[in-house]
């Protein structure tokens, strides 16, 4: 049985460690609404950016612009993995990385060389480690505070490599936010854009009518400009998913911490007084059994 001494240094600890867990979640609560703050307030521009463009591309079709052209054969892939540069959020990371160690897989099976981007440190490591490539790594971006350059910058590079021929696809693998207690990790296809095509409406149901946009200049002029800006749109919206993503993860880790401590603190405070109450039973043992021996 441990001493009392060794129980008290233990619940010291305990608690000390409780104290670094509660405020690393208020840490973490005030940041993510300052993170999902932002992030509600782009999803509107992303999504009226998608419409419009959507309604462009209709009209204008592939050949407006390259970056609509899928590639003959596909030999080259690029990854852009977003992570957080710290740790203590859970399997935030390691869902990521999960994500894209399946992706990889997958493209390596079917004989495509891989290179990688990498938002956060831990991606970069876990990139290294398993001698993946990296091309460009960005740290302090996620998690932290950041504007649309953060993404129009690596977005930029991604579009001339796409057009130059060093990259035939482009990929993303990010964490999108669903709510405090969930957040998936994302594999999405970057380059070429993908086709942007308007749901099917059914008309048993009210739906907003999706207006045809007239262009000036004309439409496919007006696309060369908008394409580019929608890659930058899709990593900053990225950005601000996994941001607020790896906030949410790490206040409920660290919840989960704080809970953990006060089951340990109650614990250990059982077991400290067991071994008070031995101490005190021993002891008065030892008296009564001095007391008889003096009879005796």
């Amino acid at each position: 049985m441990p001493t009392l001494k060794d129980v008290e240094l233990k619940i010291t600890a305990v608690k000390k460690t409780k104290q670094i867990t509660k405020a690393m979640n208020m840490v973490a609560a005030s940041r993510l609404r300052g993170a999902q703050t932002a992030m509600d307030a782009f999803g509107p521009y992303a999504g009226k950016f998608a419409e419009v463009l959507g309604s462009l591309a209709e009209k204008s079709g592939e050949e407006a612009s390259p970056l609509l052209v899928p590639k003959d054969e596909v030999k080259t892939v690029h990854l852009v993995l977003m992570t957080s540069d710290r740790g203590l959020c859970g399997g935030f990371n390691a869902n990521l990385i999960a994500m894209a160690e399946s992706l990889a897989k997958e493209m390596k099976e079917k004989g495509r060389e891989l290179s990688f981007s990498c938002f956060g440190k831990k991606g970069r490591d876990w990139a290294r480690k398993t001698d993946m490539p990296v091309i460009n790594e960005h740290l302090g971006v996620v998690g932290g505070n950041f504007d649309f350059s953060a993404a129009s910058n690596p977005g930029r590079l991604l579009i001339e490599s796409f057009l130059d021929g060093t990259y035939d696809e482009v990929h993303l693998i990010y964490s999108e936010f669903r709510g405090m207690a969930r957040q998936v990790p994302i594999p999405k296809q970057l380059l070429p854009i993908p086709p942007i095509e308007a749901e099917e409406e059914d008309l048993d149901e009210d739906k907003p009518f999706l207006a045809e946009h007239i262009a000036e200049p004309s439409a496919e002029e007006l696309l060369g400009e908008m394409l580019p800006r929608n890659v930058y749109v899709q990593i900053y919206n990225a950005l601000l998913e996994t941001s607020t993503s790896e906030h949410a993860a790490r206040m409920t880790a660290m919840d989960n911490a704080t809970k953990a401590c006060n089951d340990m603190i109650e614990n250990l405070t059982l077991a400290y007084n067991k071994a008070r109450q031995a101490a005190i039973t021993a002891e008065l043992m030892d008296i009564v059994g001095g007391a008889e021996a003096l009879k005796g």
